[in-house]
């Protein structure tokens, strides 16, 4: 773990012994913000992004520990572990390096070069791939043997080609120069899945799309993935074939003749057959995991918004949940945000009933000395809102009120503990005039995934979502108490 210590030190510009002093603190159970706030002359003052980074960073870090000990374990039982080959893999730094290493020696299902492999045509292939001047066509012809499935010198030399390509691209230096190349020159190409122009209306930005990869905000990339998820759009992430090609060439031609033509045939092979598509689905997952990460700074920033708005205090608050058909669910909450009384009104469906609820809330207002009203912005909210400022009730403040989650809270055990009797839209509004008075001690009381936090918070990495947002909620609590 040492060694972890100064990678991680390293990398935020700190101390080991800040690094050390934190990991300790959070390996006994600490939360970030309690570290930052109250264990500062441990951490040498710490702030929450700097404590929560060394934690992120020692769980990658041991997650690679893991993958290298599984590694080794692998390779061990396969007799395939050299000194050398630990040495480069203890000295592997990512998890991706590790794999690199790992390919050649992984167990793998029938391969077109394990084929040609078990008929005899590896040394074949070492011969070409070695370019030296001899007639390839010449040389298959001793390696054709019906008894194998070698039937003349062509079969000889596609199975020849079948393990250059492989060898292509397993070369873990290959592989690093086409991963930096995809990353720098891919493109988005999104097309319409034929027949889904109606009903795939809303991507209809995506219907014929090109864009960098490597630029292309979160938002988009988000959007494109999700499209592909729903079946509405085709999706490449691909650079132009020939550039990658010719990279490949200017690593493995090293001569002009027969053999180097050989080689040439399997390069594209090994590319566009096994290279190519490798290294799409790892930029795939690369550029996922960054636009991941993108968007739930986002969130969490918007969650910081919601939790920390500030609040109106202790206040007696008609609240309002909206709706149209079933009527507006009106509740009157004491200073305290104790339920004193709760009704329906039906403003939405008749102009009787529109005076009906203007008298009804009139007289709420009045019995219970009302201070502010609180209308949920979901269904029915704007209409809601234009009804209640009509009315013009003196000395009340209207307040259009973020009602995300307030339907998960109203039937959480929670809350039919607090209210066993009343139904869940009378629970609702209840917690649509508490977030008014104080926005934080009620939405602690949800998943803060339920807040609503953004467009396509259910199309990032779940788990990691979960984290961001637990550690904003912990940091609003502890900067505010609650």
């Amino acid at each position: 773990m040492d060694i972890h210590f100064q990678r991680i030190a390293s990398a935020l510009n700190i101390s080991i012994k800040q690094v050390s002093a934190t990991l300790g603190l959070l390996d006994e159970g600490a939360t970030v913000p309690f570290i930052s706030r109250y264990r500062k002359e441990t951490t040498g003052s710490l702030d929450e992004v700097q404590v929560a980074a060394i934690r992120d960073s020692a769980q990658q870090l041991r997650e690679l520990d893991k993958r290298r000990e599984a590694i080794l374990k692998s390779l061990t039982e396969l007799e395939k572990l050299t000194p050398a080959l630990a040495k480069q893999i203890n000295e592997a730094k990512t998890i991706t390096a590790l794999e690199d290493i790992y390919l050649p020696y992984k167990p793998k299902r029938k391969t077109r070069a394990s084929v040609a492999k078990e008929k005899g045509l590896e040394p074949l292939a070492l011969r070409i791939l070695s370019q030296s001047r001899i007639d390839p066509e010449q040389e298959a012809a001793v390696y054709i043997n019906d008894r194998k499935g070698v039937a003349n010198q062509e079969e000889a030399l596609a199975g020849a080609r079948d393990i250059i390509a492989e060898l292509v691209s397993e070369n873990t230096e290959a592989r690093t120069k086409m991963r930096h190349h995809f990353m720098q020159k891919a493109t988005y190409k999104t097309a319409l899945v034929k027949g889904k122009d109606e009903v795939g209306i809303k991507y209809k930005d995506y219907f014929e799309w090109e864009e960098s990869a490597k630029s292309a905000p979160s938002h988009r990339v988000l959007a494109m993935l999700r499209g592909e998820h729903e079946g509405f759009l085709k999706l490449n992430v691909l650079p132009p074939d020939e550039p990658a090609i010719e990279l490949l060439e200017s690593q493995f031609i090293t001569a002009r003749n027969a053999c180097a033509d050989q080689v040439q045939l399997a390069i594209t092979d090994g590319y566009k057959r096994l290279l190519r598509p490798a290294m799409e689905t790892e930029l795939r997952v690369a550029i996922k995991q960054k636009a991941d990460e993108e968007a739930i700074k986002v969130f969490a920033e918007n969650a910081r918004q919601l939790l920390l708005a500030a609040p109106m205090g202790q206040k007696n608050v008609l609240a309002i949940d909206p709706g149209f058909r079933t009527g507006c669910k009106v509740v009157c909450l004491d200073r305290q945000g104790q339920l004193l009384v709760n009704t329906t009104i039906y403003p939405h469906t008749g102009q009787g009933n529109l005076k009906d609820a203007a008298w009804q809330l009139t007289q709420l207002c009045e019995k219970h000395e009302v201070e502010a009203i609180a209308i949920g912005n979901g269904t029915a909210g704007r209409e809601t809102e234009t009804f209640v400022r009509g009315l013009k009730i003196p000395d009340v403040l209207v307040v259009m009120v973020n009602e995300s989650g307030a339907s998960i809270y109203s039937a959480s055990p929670l809350a039919r503990e607090e209210f066993p009797t009343q139904d869940i839209t009378v629970r609702g509004a209840v917690s649509i005039g508490r977030r008014l008075m104080d926005p934080l001690a009620e939405l602690v009381k949800i998943d803060p995934k339920s807040i609503g936090v953004g467009q396509y918070q259910h199309d990032v990495d779940q788990n990691k979502l979960q984290q961001s947002l637990d550690d904003t909620v912990m940091s609003c609590v502890n900067a505010v108490g609650v």
